[in-house]
């Protein structure tokens, strides 16, 4: 198994087993392998991320929990939570945020269960109505700093529907210039211009029956 924890599009993996994609991975000259848990091989390894020809971390341990846990560590950690929302017609809904096509989402409020943070997250950004929750699809990892401090975010996934007959309010308040239903044979346009945590969300949704 293995997290994949995104530093702007460089992606890091925390792994206990080396399977083939991730031993292709390796082969690139300007990867980096570490294979210890202490502080200070991981806040090497932070310190490599920033430059420039910084391909892609991995770092293993037998025991991923423990792994986890000495990562995200060195952050300060937020939980929010999204939805995958596919209406009556197969469309997926998609928003327009700071110039990049995405997927409605938000910070979980305290005491909230990240489902629930998902629905009304999707309700507040886009105005949609009557979700049904389906199933969580899954998580994605991300890093970024604001206010002198790291942070990495974990986003819960989940996969909900709706009526196609709906009236689409953006959140401009939220930075969200746009929403629109993509049919699935057209979500080629909106991928080439996202997040790779939103493609590789998406993947896995795809791959899920």
């Amino acid at each position: 198994m293995h997290i994949k924890i995104y530093f702007n599009n460089k992606p890091v993996y925390l792994c206990d087993d080396i399977n083939q994609e991730l031993n292709e991975i390796l082969h690139h000259p300007d990867a980096v392998f570490i294979d210890e848990i202490s502080s200070a091989a991981i806040k090497s390894l932070l310190h490599e991320i920033v430059k420039e020809e910084f391909h892609a971390g991995v770092l293993w341990n037998p025991d991923l929990e423990k792994l986890k846990k000495a990562f995200f560590k060195n952050f300060t950690q937020i939980e929010a939570a999204g939805g995958i929302v596919q209406n009556d017609k197969k469309e997926l809904l998609f928003i327009l945020r700071l110039g990049k096509w995405d997927l409605p989402k938000g910070k979980v409020e305290k005491g909230e269960k990240t489902d629930a943070a998902a629905v009304r997250e999707v309700e507040e950004e886009t105005g949609v109505r009557n979700i049904k929750l389906k199933r969580k699809v899954g998580e994605t990892y991300h890093t970024y700093n604001a206010y002198g401090k790291h942070f990495l975010k974990t986003t819960h996934w989940f996969y909900m529907t709706c009526s196609s007959k709906q009236t689409l309010v953006p959140q401009t308040a939220e930075d969200i210039a746009e929403i629109k239903w993509v049919k699935t044979k057209d979500i080629k346009q909106p991928i080439a211009n996202t997040y790779p945590s939103i493609k590789d969300i998406l993947s896995t949704f795809f791959d899920t029956p």
